[in-house]
């Protein structure tokens, strides 16, 4: 389980897959200069409910994993990923579809 920490002191934990698909959603977007509202869901020992951070050139982000090896990426959802942070709502987790092809590598898909 990885964690994604939004300045200093907003946090949550992602599973690494997803959590590297999201920050690969993340800094393509910010490369673009687009900022995005960015919102999950929050574990019930902390009080349940959802929270939505601003994403933004300027903000402080640290995506921390668990795991030292990278994962393969599934293109398809980063381009679910990709779709929900430029909608109105903004960036939310979506399910891993299948993949239709080869996994790619992180480095190709960027």
């Amino acid at each position: 389980m990885g964690t994604f920490i939004y300045e200093g002191n907003v946090k949550t934990e992602i599973e690494d897959r997803a959590l590297t698909h999201l920050q690969l959603v993340m800094t393509a977007k910010l490369r673009r200069g687009e900022p995005f509202p960015f919102t999950w869901k929050q574990d019930a020992s902390i009080g349940g409910g959802r929270l939505t951070v601003w994403i933004h050139a300027g903000s402080s982000m640290v995506f921390k994993y668990h795991g030292s090896r990278q994962p393969s990426v599934n293109r398809e959802w980063i381009e679910n990923l990709a779709f929900t942070a430029s909608a109105p709502g903004g960036l939310y987790l979506v399910p891993e579809p299948a993949p239709s092809s080869v996994p790619e590598r992180v480095a190709e898909s960027v």
